[in-house]
């Protein structure tokens, strides 16, 4: 679906995305992380044609970008930066004028597939208030329509879930999770890494520029070789696994050892009562801190001499 081989761009001195190879296959549901100004909006104009590589190639859809860009882009859904919109017109209004824009779109059936775009996202209810009232996470759900209008192979998306209740964070996942299914390949940038740990399959990690991850998430959220234990008898239990304890606090054990259910019988042989048991993993921050470094957009003082001075 995407394929990048030795992309790199520079604006003068500055080295915005370095020697990337990503692979996004199809049916991926692909997560792209990576701390603030670590060229990830950088890499996604490049796919969509809106930015010029310096070197390397990129395929989209198994065809050359950007030299292909009038056949590819049809079949896309983009929302990259925010929502696009007019911001004096409605939401309906504003999906019909984008469909119109396309290539191919029936007029006949334009109605049903800003009807249907909008449903999917949870604003079938709008009225005709214009998009500048709308709230931001209207706003996003608006943009996401728009990406859905043309019923594309491969969904492309910037922070979807961006200025959503949790409600509103679930039902865009499970809606990106049902196009999926039904053979959508959806590739996301996105800061929220629990709901990067809830919906996709793959990862790639950027820093600097470079890709210095792409996993399977199940690959990446390894086990630690620790075991979580919650027992009514926590201390026959230390007792019993002094030399595997790692740590205690009330009922709650954490105990070194490879296999619950191997631990969960010896347990229960010796008459300890468990009441949850659980193989500790690795959280996806901790996969990206470790990968990316200390890197952050923070600008500290050295001292406080210093800090008083600018």
């Amino acid at each position: 679906m995407i394929v990048t081989r030795g992309l790199t761009k520079r604006y003068g001195s500055v080295l915005a995305v370095d020697s990337v190879d990503l692979n996004v296959r199809p049916g991926d549901r692909y997560g792209f992380l990576g701390p603030n100004g670590s060229g990830k909006t950088t890499l996604v104009r490049m796919l969509l044609g809106l930015v010029y590589a310096t070197s390397g190639s990129i395929e989209v859809l198994d065809q050359r970008m950007p030299r292909s860009a009038g056949e590819v882009l049809p079949q896309i859904g983009a929302m990259v930066e925010g929502p696009a919109a007019y911001p004096h017109l409605s939401g309906r209004k504003n999906l019909s004028l984008l469909d119109a824009s396309g290539p191919g779109g029936s007029r006949r059936t334009r109605r049903d597939r800003v009807e249907e775009a909008l449903t999917q996202v949870g604003l079938s209810g709008i009225d005709r208030r214009p998009v500048k009232a709308y709230s931001l996470g209207m706003r996003q759900r608006l943009g996401l329509a728009a990406a859905l209008l043309r019923k594309p192979r491969l969904l492309i998306l910037d922070e979807p879930t961006n200025g959503l209740d949790p409600k509103g964070i679930r039902e865009i996942r499970d809606l990106l999770i049902a196009l999926n299914q039904a053979g959508t390949t959806v590739f996301l940038s996105s800061h929220l890494l629990s709901e990067v740990e809830q919906l996709c399959t793959r990862v790639g990690i950027v820093d600097r520029g470079r890709l210095v991850l792409e996993e399977e998430l199940a690959t990446v959220r390894g086990a630690t070789g620790l075991i979580e234990l919650r027992s009514p008898d926590a201390a026959d239990v230390a007792s019993m696994l002094n030399g595997q304890l790692v740590t205690r606090d009330g009922e709650n054990l954490l105990i070194r050892h490879e296999d619950p259910a191997a631990l969960n019988a010896q347990l229960v042989a010796a008459g300890l009562r468990v009441a949850a048991i659980t193989e500790q993993r690795r959280t996806l921050e901790q996969v990206v801190l470790e990968v990316t470094g200390a890197g952050s957009d923070r600008v500290d003082a050295a001292d406080p001499d210093r800090a008083e001075a600018s």
